[in-house]
């Protein structure tokens, strides 16, 4: 089998998985001999359709696995896979290739398990090795940990690499004993934790001795598969929430679950991702990483999944009319993050401007407020925006998309009740809009 026919196979084997992201970390060549940088505003320029980051090569070192994930198309159970493994010279050496010729920038290398997870971690040592000392290639490089290896040979990894990963894959424990009984919570979440521990020491390391070696300076990252097991969205978020707080995971991604085995325990394989709610999930992780907020405002038990039609942000801010109107001269960072169409940066240029002179509504569009949204739920020396007309049906048509208003129509709509109170009585409430 020649190297093309290896890189068909396994570069479509790699395609599942979605951590794959800009570097996060500046770093130029070291030295006149070696080649390849990277840039923390992200080495990334090329998305897929999809969204997902394409100008990485994002590859396989085998789709040979000794273990039988029920959703995973390289399970050793598919027969009809057809299998390949690179060697660690060839890998390195169509890095270098892809390279030199501007298709990618970095490298994103993950691997099915082959033998055994220590004899995985070596191959997957060894490109690493070849590139950053024989190859002398100083660009990014993502490398996934493999559960059940050798403290010592993720560790090592992690001097080579930029980023780290370690996919959670299943929401809950029973789902991962259900669908892939080869591995276990403790082999997952016990790399966690060492690559959390070495960031967390090399960085007081490098405080010290700005020359000491670097471990995995661009974070650890890991991936959830969305829509293989029935947890719902509020059990997600809250473990998505917890992995951040516990091990100071940089991301975590979202997979929405493309059917690809013919099992009871799965979708069945005519049933489509779940595409839409891989999407609220980003949007809600966003809210949590950059607009200050919990996953118990999100969703709770009495509301554990998504609104299909509507984005968190504005769903919270219907479903809590109490906390609105904002004075835009008066409320504080964190209020205003709180409003639809106010983000981190018009939300910082509000408190600078204001500083100097009392905003309107024409100022607040000039600092990159999107009024379509933010005037619903704002004033400005008291005042509401000129001319705003305020009824159910206009409130929706500018929060939602055309898509999701399309949507929306189809089905039996909710009592918005009077949606004027919101100006005009703090104390006046929304129904929920819940599906």
């Amino acid at each position: 089998m020649d190297i093309f026919e290896k890189l068909q196979i396994l570069g479509a084997s790699a395609k599942y998985d979605a951590a794959c992201t800009s570097s996060g970390v500046n770093a130029s060549p070291s030295g006149a001999d070696a080649i390849g940088s990277k840039v923390s505003c992200g080495i990334c320029h090329s998305f897929a359709a999809d969204g997902r980051c394409i100008s990485l090569l994002k590859v396989l070192m085998t789709n040979i696995c000794v273990y039988d994930c029920k959703y995973c198309v390289n399970r050793k159970s598919n027969e009809k896979a057809k299998r390949a493994v690179f060697t660690p010279e060839e890998l390195a050496d169509l890095t270098i290739q892809f390279y030199r010729r501007n298709y990618i920038e970095g490298l994103f290398l993950s691997s099915g398990i082959i033998k055994n997870p220590d004899y995985t971690c070596e191959l997957m040592i060894r490109v690493l090795l070849i590139l950053r000392y024989e190859r002398r290639f100083n660009g990014y490089i993502h490398a996934k940990a493999i559960p059940g290896a050798d403290a010592k040979l993720i560790t090592q990894i992690g001097m080579l690499a930029d980023r780290m990963s370690v996919n959670i894959e299943m929401p809950s424990q029973n789902s991962l004993r259900l669908l892939a009984p080869d591995k276990s919570k403790n082999s997952i979440f016990k790399p966690m934790g060492l690559i959390s521990e070495n960031i967390e020491h090399n960085s007081k390391e490098l405080a010290l001795y700005k020359k000491a070696p670097k471990f995995a300076p661009a974070g650890q990252s890991t991936q959830m598969i969305i829509g293989a097991s029935p947890e719902t969205d509020n059990h997600i978020l809250k473990l998505t929430e917890n992995l951040y707080k516990k091990y100071g995971l940089k991301r975590v991604f979202f997979s929405a679950y493309i059917p690809v085995s013919d099992d009871s325990l799965l979708p069945a394989q005519d049933s489509k991702p779940q595409l839409l709610r891989e999407h609220r999930l980003y949007q809600a992780d966003w809210l949590m990483r950059c607009y200050h907020f919990q996953a118990n405002e999100i969703l709770d038990d009495n509301v554990p999944n998504f609104n299909p039609f509507i984005d968190p942000k504005c769903n919270w801010a219907l479903n809590h009319s109490g906390f609105f109107p904002l004075e835009a001269n008066k409320a504080s960072y964190e209020d205003l993050l709180r409003a639809p169409g106010i983000g981190p940066k018009s939300a910082r240029k509000i408190i600078a401007a204001r500083r100097f002179h009392s905003l309107d509504f024409n100022d607040l569009k000039k600092l990159g407020v999107v009024l379509k949204r933010a005037k619903y739920f704002l004033l400005c020396n008291g005042k509401k925006a000129d001319g705003l007309k305020i009824s159910g049906s206009s409130v929706l048509e500018d929060l939602m998309s055309k898509q999701e208003l399309n949507a929306y129509s189809g089905h039996l709509q909710p009592e918005f009740g009077n949606f004027r109170e919101l100006f005009e009585n703090k104390k006046s409430a929304l129904l929920p809009l819940r599906t």
